[in-house]
């Protein structure tokens, strides 16, 4: 190796480790960040309870009516706040990743419309037959329901990127349909409920039926996706540059949407269509710590577990005694974000 050459290898190990900590020390920020936000969202509401206070019930040493207040009807709400956050987050990087579209999401793709759908079908169908602790599965199998056809509608020696997005989009938009054409026709209380679902909502959840059911997903599809990352890398550099490295495309393709669909659909099922934050936390995270699926994946969920937490905090508390659904202040700034990227990318 020639001086040239060695110095340009020591400056490129050099940068990667000035990455690196850049990476692990914002991440610590956000996680610091997002411990700061879970004790002042359980604080805060009808009844404020200080931070100090908050520590302590938390820890089983509080006041009795604080203890009551925050571990039996705040802190659940916030816990699976961050999952769902967390959830969405990670699997609307993976699909900008994999399907090489900054606007790609699970919104966009089908699997946001298939947990829709499959939880007002089971409102429509089923909510006088068989118990509501069913309608995680429903909401779930819609999901893989919905990207299995959309996967195999793609399919053509192969699924490319911009057939997996475009088939998607009008699948989206006929499930949608759907879920309103049974909203219109079915009885006033299955309309409620679908209606509610299909805004976004993280309230009345409670640990036993909703926080301990979402956590195993969270918890064993979150380092699964992360030993993943460097498939997702590749899969970035398009599908001729993967090939020639031996990468196998379409089975990683496969399991990546596979990871990608199950973590969207288990949040689905039990924060109803929250949209957007697939979309924005991933380019926010972009913007920190670069494009490195490693260091990608983690800042993206504490953002949108952040996002999701900022979005609920202020729909239970800015409109009290109304509880505004979360979902809707997602939209609200996701939309024109949405707008942005769209303005942003239209000569491309």
């Amino acid at each position: 190796m020639n001086r040239k050459s060695l110095y340009v290898t020591l400056r490129g190990s050099a940068y990667s480790f000035l990455i690196s900590r850049r990476a692990v020390l914002i991440t610590t920020l956000l996680l610091i960040a997002l411990l700061a936000a879970v004790v002042l969202c359980t604080g805060i509401g009808s009844v404020f309870i200080p931070p100090a206070e908050v520590i302590r019930a938390i820890l089983g040493s509080g006041a009795d009516a604080s203890e009551t207040i925050v571990r039996s009807l705040r802190l659940p709400r916030i816990v699976i706040g961050v999952l769902i956050g967390a959830a969405l987050a990670v699997s609307g990087a993976i699909l900008q990743g994999v399907v090489r579209n900054p606007l790609a999401s699970p919104d966009t793709i089908g699997v946001t419309g298939g947990a829709t759908l499959g939880a007002i079908s089971f409102f429509f169908f089923l909510t006088e037959r068989v118990s509501i602790v069913w309608l995680p599965v429903a909401a779930i199998a819609g999901a893989f329901l919905a990207m299995a056809l959309v996967y195999g509608l793609s399919w053509k020696g192969g699924v490319t990127p911009l057939r997996l997005v475009l088939i998607g989009i009008g699948f989206t938009a006929a499930m949608s349909s759907l879920s309103h054409m049974m909203m219109l026709t079915g009885p006033v209380v299955v309309a409620n409920k679908a209606l509610t679902f299909m805004t976004g909502s993280i309230y009345g959840v409670s640990w036993e039926k909703d926080v301990l059911i979402l956590l195993p997903y969270v918890v064993v599809l979150l380092p699964l996706v992360l030993l993943y990352s460097r498939h997702i890398n590749i899969q970035e550099l398009g599908e001729e540059i993967a090939l020639s490295v031996g990468s196998a495309v379409q089975r990683q393709r496969l399991l990546l949407l596979l990871f990608s669909v199950a973590l969207a659909g288990a949040a689905g099922a039990f924060g109803g269509a929250i949209t957007f934050i697939g979309l924005m936390a991933p380019h926010m995270a972009r913007k920190l710590v670069g494009p490195s699926f490693g260091a990608l994946l983690p800042v993206s969920a504490l953002l949108g577990a952040l996002i999701l937490l900022a979005a609920d905090l202020v729909g239970r508390t800015a409109f009290s005694p109304l509880d505004i659904p979360a979902g809707v202040f997602t939209a609200a700034i996701g939309a024109p974000f949405f707008v942005y990227l769209l303005y942003r990318s239209r000569n491309r």
